[in-house]
């Protein structure tokens, strides 16, 4: 007889198998006990935000330094955000736009950005009710 009987193999693995599926739940996932160090991190950086509005209009906002808004033509956006950026390069750009605006014109902006070598570009949205 040339055949391997694999039928007690079978049995073996089922077995095996059940014993698993058993144990599993029983096993207590290990507590991390995590080092404490003597300086928190520092806070993330208010993010850099540039507004569009329902007619075009550009405003930027560094809302590390509070609300004020300064107006800037496309061709004066991406300057004026590394220029801002010099002293914290990691802080954050968001895209805030009126919700009629159209799409075209957001792309725009964030292509000016993404072309610029900013790093960290996102859209700003509300959350729905």
């Amino acid at each position: 007889m040339s055949d391997i009987n694999v039928v007690p193999y079978i049995d073996v693995m089922l077995v095996l198998l059940i014993i698993f599926m058993v144990a599993a739940p029983l096993i207590q996932p290990g507590q991390i006990d995590l080092p404490s160090v003597g300086q928190a991190l520092n806070p993330a950086v208010a993010p850099l935000e540039v507004r569009i509005k329902k007619d075009g209009i550009i405003l930027l906002v560094d809302r590390s330094k509070g609300a004020d808004e300064q107006r800037v033509t496309r061709d004066a956006l991406l300057p004026a955000v590394k220029a801002i950026q010099g002293a914290k390069p990691d802080q954050a750009v968001v895209i805030s736009a009126d919700k009629n605006l159209k799409y075209d014109d957001v792309l725009k902006v964030l292509d000016i950005l993404q072309t610029g070598k900013i790093k960290k570009v996102g859209l700003l949205a509300k959350p729905e009710k």
